[in-house]
């Protein structure tokens, strides 16, 4: 306890995050620097908090758990500070299922577009439905470009250098708030408290269009703030998602890490949770979604022996059709013509894997290649409608894009228009010069939803108006 006798608090967490064997990492952020303990199962481990720029952090390795379900408490400076008074307890599961259940989403504004799908399906696992051995939040977890009301009236009450822009976070500071905003629902508290939870980054962590072209990237230097803000996030994005992603071990905070994406085993599927954001080639003759590093380390993580194999982006691999024979047209116009084109193309935001079309034709053909799988899920999010397509590659069956966007968020109605014609005439049109047809499994949907991913099959859910989720889709 610190010398003033002030009692440490617990601000956000616990956080589950990667479970191997009878190992946990949780995950905590205090007000003051303390001693976080677990204790459940017969099995006690603490540690002390990390001080990054007056942000106090905890990462807890508690090992020797029971196979199965093991409820556990927390303990800050010797005083207990959860499980929440009224809540269900909280629990570590170790021991996965052959048949794992990964739940994922994307796309979570802080503001009302009405019910949010994750919140509905943590009030539902609450009640008692059955939990998945994973969840994986595929990007945009927080939104430093587009705020809520509160957070923007919080900004106004600071004293901010005058060139900060008014409705958009700068400082680490002001990243750590978004975090405390999007993490402190008491239900969305407890259902990341019990589920092991991935996290992987978009564009909003740290801008609309982050990274999309050497044009984006090179106007976005004069901006006076911008080297703040891609410091702060990127540092955020580190202590609040990244480092729970890896599994339990000593940590190091010296640097930040050449490569954010990562692979984790559950029962017998792989899934690799791809950053399509930060490592971009956005110079020279062609442009990748990835150094060749990254692709050698992609390819050889996706040969294994596994029975489903899932492959987690933030952007989807294949999208409606007529947008993504656009955004390849967009690219190659772009390249040969520039100016009028890439502010075209960046106006509408082309950007993704079709719109990159040399990392498109690789992905394809890492795909094709992975023989072993069973099934071989591509899941992503990011275009604010959610919709599942069958991919025929000659050679490698039951390949799917399951797309789940968004989690809370909407889009307006000539988007929505646009994303409808989108996929008229999916039989002819979904065929890339890669050698991949797809076709949709249904029409694409457009309000909040979470999807599940079970051995291959397919859950799609959407929230109703009065809290609770139905289904979409189900294969």
């Amino acid at each position: 306890m610190p010398e003033d006798g002030r009692v440490a608090k617990l601000i956000l967490g616990p956080v589950v995050r990667r479970v191997v064997g009878d190992q946990a990492v949780v995950w905590f952020q205090t007000d003051q620097p303390c001693s976080v303990e677990i204790s459940g199962g017969g099995q006690t481990a603490q540690a002390r908090t990390h001080t990054f720029e007056g942000v106090h952090l905890a990462w807890v390795v508690v090992g020797g758990l029971p196979s199965g379900p093991t409820a556990y408490e927390v303990h800050v400076d010797g005083s207990q500070v959860w499980p929440l008074p009224g809540f269900p307890p909280s629990v570590i599961t170790t021991g996965s299922n052959a048949d794992a259940t990964i739940a994922f989403g994307s796309c979570r504004e802080p503001r009302d577009h009405g019910v949010d799908a994750l919140e509905a399906y943590a009030k539902r696992a609450m009640a008692g439905a059955p939990l998945p051995d994973l969840l994986a939040l595929i990007g945009d977890q927080i939104y430093a470009d587009s705020l809520s009301p509160q957070t923007i009236s919080w900004l106004s009450t600071l004293d901010r250098p005058a060139h900060y822009p008014a409705d958009q976070v700068v400082t680490f500071a002001e990243y750590v708030e978004l975090y405390r905003e999007a993490w402190s629902a008491p239900e969305v508290r407890w259902l990341l408290s019990t589920v092991p939870t991935v996290m992987i980054f978009d564009d909003h962590e740290i801008m609309d269009d982050w990274n999309s072209s050497a044009s984006w990237v090179a106007d976005m230097h004069t901006k006076p703030w911008w080297a703040e803000r891609t410091r702060a996030g990127l540092t955020s994005y580190w202590l609040f998602q990244h480092l729970g992603n890896l599994p339990p071990g000593p940590l190091s905070f010296d640097s930040l890490p050449s490569r954010w994406s990562f692979t984790i085993d559950i029962g017998r599927t792989r899934l690799i949770m791809m950053d399509c954001r930060g490592s971009r080639v956005l110079d020279g003759p062609v442009r990748r979604m990835f150094p060749q590093e990254d692709w050698d380390w992609l390819a050889a993580e996706s040969q294994v022996d596994c029975d489903h194999l899932v492959l987690a982006c933030s952007l989807p691999w294949l999208l409606a059709p007529v947008i993504h024979h656009g955004e390849a047209l967009m690219e190659v116009l772009s390249h040969r013509f520039g100016g009028p084109m890439e502010r075209l193309r960046r106006k509408y935001d082309l950007e993704h894997w079709s719109a990159v079309g040399h990392s498109f034709a690789e992905l394809t053909s890492l795909i094709q290649q992975a023989k072993t799988p069973t099934t071989i899920s591509v899941v992503g999010g990011d275009v604010h409608h959610s919709y599942v397509a069958e991919a025929s590659i000659e050679g490698r069956p039951s390949v799917h894009q399951i797309t789940c966007s968004p989690l809370n968020n909407s889009v307006d109605a000539v988007m929505k228009t646009l994303l409808r014609i989108g996929w008229i005439g999916a039989g002819v049109l979904g065929k890339d010069r890669a050698g991949v047809r797809w076709r949709p499994l249904m029409r694409p949907y457009f309000g909040n939803a979470i999807a599940t991913l079970t051995a291959g099959r397919i859950l799609l859910e959407a929230t109703t108006p009065t809290g609770t989720l139905t289904a979409l889709y189900s294969r």
